[in-house]
């Protein structure tokens, strides 16, 4: 047995042995009630930023909080002290969401237990899935592979903020002015799931923004629509029917230029995906559709993750009281959403949207725009060597491939590390999507603590090599 293998051997030996004394130290966390949205736990976000810092100087990080304009930030440095030795950054949220409705939780919210769950034990209490929990894989990870060889294989940069449920406003600017102390090689992020209770997945591909909110306006007033109706101009009628353009028969987006540079999936990864067991039509079923509406010649899998889309997120105008008015509203508006992949450049999908927008006004009206925010896509090389490595390892730990997955959502954070700090990010994480995040009653399976723990002893390992 070599001495790196045997190294892991004695990491996940560790990991096993004191898995309720790491658990007892993910509660002493848990009962940190670290709200970042809400002012009157601003001590407590304080004494869970210093809580993380403690328990990373406890294992031999050199770790500080930082002051921003918000809520601190936790910065923590180790060193293998292994020359030309990759150099990774980890990042995480120790705060939580509120734990409002509180009549909805079993338990305390910030008491957490162990507890029976249909499929194992469970760790129920807010900040358990999300994000506390999984921090305490990689940090206990850590010290796993710490005790075993005397030091962490590769250098480790651990940063965990305290606004991510709050919108994230000290992010940039400390990214920015700390550029040169976060840089490494690649980024981690744990801020993610499974696909499902038995295959860890890995997130390399992230759909970008640019939400709109355009305005039309006709008369200088509302107007009697028996005086004025046929005569005047209807901004409500004009809205619907640019809306209504915005898509062809087929469900494609029919703005000019919308899929310039949109590029298939890389055929591997099609074919990984084809064996995933997804059911599109039992996803629709979940929430009472039936027929998927996006691009016809596109998998519901694709059209949730990978595609590009555009939605009507919601529409105003003219007497939406009760009863009747019988009015022909001055102005009517709507805001819409784009959602973006990679090669699509946000700036010009706003452009193509105004623009198509002015092509469809009629006289007597006039259209302004209000901007709710642009950010690009992120996708990761299919090709990158610590993408090979992690999977590789994940395989070990599970005994099945790790999907490469994309996410509809938008991670704003995975595009600032790559903007400002030029680095690629995995998204590697082992929450399952019964743990109600966000929810009362959120839980974290003891076997997703158990076993994610051990996987980062063997994702950092196979990452040094």
């Amino acid at each position: 047995m070599s001495d790196q293998t045997d190294t892991v051997t004695k990491a996940l030996a560790a990991v096993d042995r004191d898995l309720d004394v790491s658990i007892e130290r993910l509660f002493e966390f848990l009962r940190i009630p670290s709200i970042s949205a809400d002012s009157a736990y601003d001590a407590d976000c304080r004494r869970a930023a210093e809580w993380a810092a403690s328990a990373l100087r406890d294992i031999g990080f050199e770790a500080s909080t930082r002051k921003t304009i918000g809520q601190p930030m936790v910065v923590g440095h180790r060193r293998s002290g292994r020359p030309g030795a990759p150099h990774v950054l980890f990042y995480g949220h120790y705060d939580v969401q509120p734990a409002d409705p509180l009549d909805l939780w079993t338990t305390a919210p910030f008491e957490p237990v162990r507890v029976p769950g249909p499929h194992g034990e469970m760790i129920v209490g807010r900040g358990s899935s999300d994000d506390k929990g999984q921090i305490m894989t990689f940090v206990e990870a850590c010290r796993a592979l710490i005790e075993a060889q005397g030091e962490l294989p590769l250098d480790v940069t651990i940063f965990l903020e305290g606004e991510e449920e709050s919108s994230s406003k000290s992010l940039v600017p400390f990214l920015t002015e700390n550029r040169d102390e976060l840089k490494a090689d690649f980024c981690l992020v744990c801020d993610t799931g499974m696909w499902d209770r038995e295959t860890p997945a890995i997130t390399t591909m992230l759909r970008g923004i640019v939400y709109e909110e355009v305005v039309i306006q006709a008369a200088a007033m509302d107007l009697h629509s028996g005086m004025y109706g046929g005569a005047a101009q209807n901004p409500i009628r004009v809205l619907a029917r640019v809306l209504a353009g915005l898509h062809d028969e087929k469900g494609r987006v029919t703005l000019p230029g919308f899929y310039d540079g949109v590029k298939d999936l890389p055929a591997d990864v099609r074919r990984d995906w084809e064996a995933l067991d997804f059911d599109g039509a039992d996803f629709l079923r979940q929430v009472g559709l039936s027929v998927p509406a996006g691009e016809s010649d596109r998998t519901v899998l694709e059209q949730i993750t990978v595609r590009p889309t555009c939605d009507v997120n919601g529409i105003v105008g003219g007497y939406t009281g009760e009863g009747a008015k019988t009015v022909i509203a001055a102005k009517a508006s709507a805001k819409v959403s784009f959602r973006l992949v990679a090669g699509q450049e946000p700036e010009r999908v706003r452009e193509a949207f105004r623009s198509f927008v002015g092509a469809r006004l009629p006289a007597d009206c006039k259209a302004t725009f209000l901007s709710h925010g642009a950010s690009p896509a992120i996708a990761v090389p299919a090709d990158s060597p610590p993408l090979t490595k992690a999977r590789a390892a994940l395989a070990q730990e599970w005994g099945r491939t790790a999907p490469v997955i994309g996410s509809g959502g938008s991670i704003p954070v995975v595009g600032d590390m790559q903007r400002i700090l030029g680095i690629d990010s995995l998204l590697i994480g082992f929450a399952l999507e019964d743990d109600r995040i966000h929810s009362p009653n959120e839980k974290y399976d003891v076997r997703s603590f158990h076993k994610g723990t051990r996987s980062w002893v063997r994702i950092l390992d196979a990452l040094a090599r």
